[in-house]
């Protein structure tokens, strides 16, 4: 099945906003079970998330977009922009660490 990413940047000033509602966002995350590849916030050195990275399967890019639209964190507005497109996977170092 093709993977496809969503990488999304937070409105300024939206921190407090992410933080109250990352409870959500995670069980959200975790209901998508084997579809979700991968996830992870864009941080600043001081270690602030600033943003998001998601990467799941999906059947096509609608489905995709279907998908990325129900995460908390969108309907919640805390992204200034977001965009959804098809991803390869071609090298994976992360897998162990």
């Amino acid at each position: 099945m093709p993977l496809y990413s969503f990488i999304a940047k937070d409105k300024a000033g939206a921190l407090d906003q992410r933080m109250a509602v990352r409870p959500r966002h995670l069980e959200h995350l975790d209901s998508l079970g084997d579809t979700l590849v991968l996830a992870g916030p864009f941080q600043t050195e001081d270690g602030k998330s600033t943003g998001s990275l998601m990467v799941i399967e999906a059947d096509d890019l609608d489905a995709a977009k279907t998908l990325f639209a129900k995460d908390p964190f969108v309907a919640e507005g805390i992204f200034e922009s977001y965009e959804v497109s098809r991803w390869s996977l071609t090298i994976n170092k992360a897998a162990g660490r």
